[in-house]
């Protein structure tokens, strides 16, 4: 058995969308499903152009800009941990 998340909290199989598709262009989204699984989602126009805008907004910003003492401690754990690892840890491990 498959078990599959659905994104959305209304649904609408294939045949229904076929005969009003306009009917499920709504402010959330709205899964499509085909044979009981989810092909696809359907979203208004007014979502998809914020979500466009919150993806540009996003990209243009890095969120991981650690700074230089940062970096160095994330560098010393990373040393720390392999230093403390077996060779059972590593298993076929080689460089």
């Amino acid at each position: 058995m498959s078990i599959q998340s659905i994104l959305a909290e209304k649904t609408v199989s294939v045949s229904e969308l076929r005969k009003k598709p306009c009917d499920y262009f709504m402010d959330e989204p709205v899964a499509v499903l085909s044979n009981n699984k989810t092909a696809g989602y359907m979203i208004g126009a007014e979502l998809y152009e914020k979500m466009v805008t919150l993806i540009e907004s996003e990209n243009s910003i890095s969120h991981f800009r650690p700074s230089s003492d940062r970096l160095a401690l994330i560098a010393k754990k990373g040393a720390e941990i392999l230093l403390a690892t077996s060779e059972d840890d590593l298993g076929n491990f080689s460089e």
